[in-house]
């Protein structure tokens, strides 16, 4: 017997559910491939003018329709079926940071699970002028709609990489000259901390 919920969400992993997350993958230039709307009012309205100005295709769909296809997300009305999340490379954010002509100021996360804490980090990581966030391939959370709604659409201007193996990656950096600053919930306040 198929365990039809789990078959559902898998195939949801490529949806983006809410306003502003719609808008911003809009915005970012990310693959859309096509919007389902449930109404045209508000903001709405620059979601169809964005999507008919970029010829992506425009659906209109019953709210109970959403409903079903987001298994209880909020989706505010508005959905989007967008392209796999594409991973960067550790160059892209190296270079980013040189772009910029700063020093590379990277997040590294190590065994998240919860998609919400990856969005809600991403889009602490944009707003604190990250240039990249780390993650890796096993047993983490990896990028998904939900993790997309979460960041409000920071995830289209975060690069993401996903690494193998971790501890590799974090000797690499430091070859390069990066330092690095770790957290721990049992460890010593950060404020007493003398870097």
């Amino acid at each position: 017997m198929k365990d039809t919920k789990s078959e559902h969400r898998d195939q949801n992993q490529n949806i983006i559910f809410g306003r502003n997350p719609v808008i911003e993958a809009l915005k970012s230039g990310r693959a859309v491939e096509k919007v389902l709307v449930s109404s045209s009012d508000g903001s709405a309205r620059q979601i169809i003018a964005m999507a008919k100005e970029k010829g992506i295709p425009i659906v209109k769909t019953e709210r109970q329709a959403l409903d079903r296809i987001g298994g209880g997300a909020s989706h505010q009305g508005v959905a989007a079926y967008v392209s796999a999340y594409a991973y960067a490379q550790m160059d892209d954010i190296l270079a980013k940071a040189q772009s910029a002509g700063e020093e590379p100021f990277v997040i590294i996360l190590d065994g998240l699970e919860d998609p919400h804490n990856l969005g809600a980090i991403i889009r602490t990581a944009n707003l604190a002028g990250a240039h990249g966030v780390i993650i890796p391939k096993r047993r983490a959370v990896g990028l998904t709609g939900t993790v997309a709604k979460v960041s409000a659409g920071a995830v289209n201007y975060t690069p993401v990489v996903r690494v193998t193996n971790m501890a590799r990656t974090i000797d690499e950096l430091k070859e390069r000259g990066m330092w690095f600053v770790c957290g721990d919930m049992d460890g010593e306040l950060m404020y007493r901390q003398n870097l």
